[in-house]
């Protein structure tokens, strides 16, 4: 089977089996979308989504956070690591949406990789969740661990792996495909306690079917 035929399949069965999927990080508009992403580099959405409802509370908006202490940022964004970095990233991307773009987060990748703190990840959920235009497939550390796995690439860099999943996922499902993937890495395709033999893509699964050669 063909890489482009044997992705068909592999996103076909994703497609039926979790459906419609939305993000995974809690959000009630566009600045917390993207300050929610900054703060999920390396950390879980479930600690994202218990530290956002008290930081955006106290900075609800671009201006307010542009205006922010750095001191006070940190306190509310400890937990989910990284903190002294990601609290200046949120209040020098914030200050650059209030001196280019008139406090609104745009809706181009060009323009998005230029704020603190936001790359190609973090632009590709803003525009694929929510302008609903996503500029490539979303890689996360399921995505990465997971196409690896199953054989749709072999290169380790997430930009490279992007590149690699944007010629064989049909665009439409650009946003979808991550989403589906973190759903099966947290169902089934677990880090370290893979369910392999209940997969329902191990049939097209490079690491299965070179175990059942082995075995």
């Amino acid at each position: 089977m063909d890489l482009k035929n044997k992705t068909r399949t592999i996103t076909k069965k994703l497609k039926d089996h979790y459906g419609p999927v939305k993000c995974f990080l809690r959000h009630r508009n566009l600045f917390e979308l993207i300050g929610a992403v900054c703060l999920s580099a390396q950390c879980t959405d479930d600690r994202v989504n218990m530290t956002t409802p008290a930081l955006f509370k106290k900075f609800p908006t671009a201006a307010k956070m542009a205006a922010a202490k750095q001191d006070d940022v940190e306190k509310l964004v400890k937990s989910c690591g990284f903190y002294k970095n990601k609290a200046r990233n949120l209040i020098l991307m914030s200050q650059r949406l209030m001196s280019h773009h008139g406090g609104q987060v745009p809706d181009s990748m060009e323009e998005l990789i230029q704020l603190a703190g936001v790359g190609r990840k973090t632009a590709n959920v803003v525009l694929g969740t929510w302008f609903k235009k996503p500029a490539g497939v979303v890689v996360d550390t399921h995505v990465k661990r997971i196409t690896s796995l199953i054989g749709l690439t072999e290169n380790t860099e997430p930009e490279k792996i992007e590149q690699d999943l944007n010629k064989i996922v049909p665009k439409k499902y650009w946003a979808d495909f991550s989403l589906w993937l973190i759903s099966h890495g947290r169902e089934t395709c677990i880090a370290r306690r893979a369910q392999c033999d209940k997969c329902m893509l191990n049939k097209q699964c490079d690491y299965y079917l070179s175990r059942l050669s082995i075995n």
